[in-house]
């Protein structure tokens, strides 16, 4: 990790900001940033909220974060999964959902990743209500399920999210030390690796109108939604269209989304004939 920080500190090609968020990021395995097109989100949300008010057959409400906090006194718990897809496929066939998403994080991805990105080719929805065990992701490392260790998550809320209405992550000495002796985990569960890490976990204290990117390579989940209001959040994944990929293939789970002149010549161009 030192080694990492001093090379970035050290690169005269960087500015000033982008060597701050960099560190922060590989300090802090993530950071939260205000987002960058706030009509951007404002509009994401309404379509959301639009869905909702369309399956649920109710009036359009005042305040649209009210609304999806309070979602549980309309939603139970067994129609949820079938309530979410609906709502999920509804807003991922919107043709500017991905190029607003990407433009809430434009400066900050490409300052963390590169200005030739590839895009999850749908953004994921998560609804958590209170008290709900059945939409909890137990902690992990997305490297271990087939990820590749070069994607990064751009983490949306669509209302305040705070304490176990939020998600939670292993700081980065941390996440090394455990994974080193990892196999000492070897037929135990998930959670005798939660109450290994727990007293060091960082749960994510986020208000709507952030926006969090985190490392995907270190430990990160939830646990069971205590507050009182429910948790709407929004992921997707971004990486270099020309880094390495893993199961998650390019076309058929990622597009490239910012291929500049030079990479679209590069790609195209034929050798003649006698080379």
């Amino acid at each position: 990790m030192s080694k990492i920080l001093q090379n970035i500190e050290a690169n005269a090609f960087l500015t000033a900001e982008e060597i701050t968020l960099s560190k922060q990021f590989i300090e802090q395995g993530y950071c939260i940033i205000p987002v960058e097109d706030l009509a951007g989100l404002d509009k994401i949300r309404a379509e959301i909220v639009a869905h909702c008010v369309d399956l649920l057959k109710c009036a359009p409400p005042d305040d649209a974060g009210a609304f999806l906090n309070s979602i549980a006194e309309r939603v139970g718990v067994a129609e949820l999964n079938d309530f979410r897809l609906s709502v999920f496929e509804g807003v991922n066939r919107q043709p500017w959902l991905r190029p607003t998403y990407f433009e809430l994080a434009r400066t900050a991805l490409q300052c963390l990743i590169g200005n030739e990105l590839a895009m999850q080719r749908r953004v994921n929805l998560s609804i958590q209500l209170p008290g709900d065990d059945s939409s909890l992701l137990p902690i992990h490392c997305d490297v271990w399920d087939g990820d590749s260790p070069f994607e990064m998550v751009l983490w949306l809320p669509l209302v305040d999210c705070f304490k176990t209405k939020s998600m939670f992550l292993a700081p980065p000495e941390v996440n090394a030390e455990v994974q080193a002796r990892l196999k000492e985990f070897r037929g135990r569960s998930t959670d005798d690796l939660f109450e290994e890490v727990e007293p060091h976990l960082i749960w994510i204290d986020i208000p709507y109108g952030n926006a969090l990117l985190f490392n995907q390579n270190v430990m990160h989940g939830n646990r069971i939604n205590v507050e009182s209001e429910t948790r709407w959040t929004m992921n997707c994944r971004f990486k270099g269209a020309f880094t390495p990929y893993a199961e998650k293939r390019l076309g058929e789970f990622f597009e490239p989304i910012t291929l500049r002149a030079a990479s679209r010549i590069g790609l195209s161009y034929e050798l003649p004939d006698g080379f």
